[in-house]
Formats: structure tokens, C-alpha cells, sequence
């Protein structure tokens, strides 16, 4: 599939996408019963995953990297964050979703001698979370309550690098 493709199926996907519902994408089809238990953990109390994540589940996605899913996602009127179902996902115990900040820029090129603080603390792009915290961290960042930076630090705190909810 080309870039160009993709690119239409995310924007296929992502048409009608709803501000309060998360934006997961599921980049590997290994695991059949794997990607159930992402799924199950995705639920909302109601049961529905379709209330709370907007989930774009098409093979042709299949090993797409962060580069590509950002590139097909990239629409001001977007998520500020994407949730991929990875290679990792699938061989986690906790099938850990990865984060991936779509408002992030890289600041490596900028001039030290005017952006030092910058410079020196980059912010992340990226942390892993449990399924079951996608919601909290999709809502918190919507509304602007905490920064992307914030949570991946508390993921960065946690014994596994995993962002669990509170």
C-alpha cells in the first residue's frame, strides 16, 4: 500500500472522528486473541469500544511505523495523541499501547545558544500505557488538564515505563 493510500484510510477513519473518543490504530496482526484483550480493555462500562475509541483496524496498516501513522493522521482538527496496537503491544503482559504525541516537534536542530533550556530536556514524543488508561490520558489531553510531557513522565516513573491508570 502506498503512503498515499494509507493516508486516504486515516482520513476515511478519522472523517466524523468525535474530540472525546481516542484514536487507536492497530499496526500489527499477530494475535488474533491478543488484539481481543486490547480491545476488551478498551471497553467503556458500557461495553460499547465504539463510545470512547475510534479504532482503525485494517491489515493495510500492518507494520506501519510511527513516521507513517503520523503522516496519515496529520489534520489540525486531529487527535493530539494516537494509540498504536505494535509488535510490543502484542508481546506485552500488559499489552501496552504506545502513545505517540501528534503535536511533538523536533527541536534537536534548533540553536543551543537561544533555545538551551530547549536544548537540553527534549520533550517526549512517545511513552506506553495499558489500554484501560487511554481514555484518562485522551480526555486529560483534549481538555488541556495535563500536558503530554506530564504523562509520559509518570510512565517513565513506573517501574516498567507503563502508564497505568490511577
Amino acid at each position: 500500500m502506498t503512503d498515499q493510500e494509507r493516508r486516504d484510510d486515516a482520513r476515511r477513519a478519522i472523517e466524523g472522528w468525535d474530540t472525546w473518543a481516542a484514536f487507536v490504530v492497530r499496526t500489527d496482526f499477530g494475535d488474533e486473541a491478543a488484539w481481543r484483550e486490547v480491545l476488551a480493555e478498551l471497553d467503556g462500562p458500557d461495553g460499547d469500544v465504539e463510545t470512547g475509541v475510534r479504532v482503525l483496524d485494517a491489515p493495510c496498516w500492518s507494520g506501519a511505523s510511527v513516521e507513517e501513522v503520523l503522516a496519515a493522521v496529520d489534520d489540525d482538527e486531529g487527535p493530539a495523541a494516537v494509540f498504536l496496537a505494535d509488535r510490543h503491544t502484542r508481546e506485552s503482559p500488559v499489552r501496552a499501547l504506545l502513545a505517540v504525541d501528534t503535536l511533538w516537534e523536533d527541536e534537536s536542530g534548533l540553536d543551543p545558544e537561544y533555545y538551551q533550556e530547549l536544548v537540553d530536556a527534549p520533550a517526549p514524543r512517545e511513552f506506553r500505557l495499558v489500554p484501560a488508561a487511554v481514555h484518562g490520558v485522551h480526555a486529560n489531553l483534549e481538555l488541556g488538564n495535563l500536558g503530554f510531557e506530564e504523562f509520559a513522565a509518570s510512565a517513565a516513573a513506573g517501574p516498567d515505563g507503563v502508564l497505568r491508570p490511577a
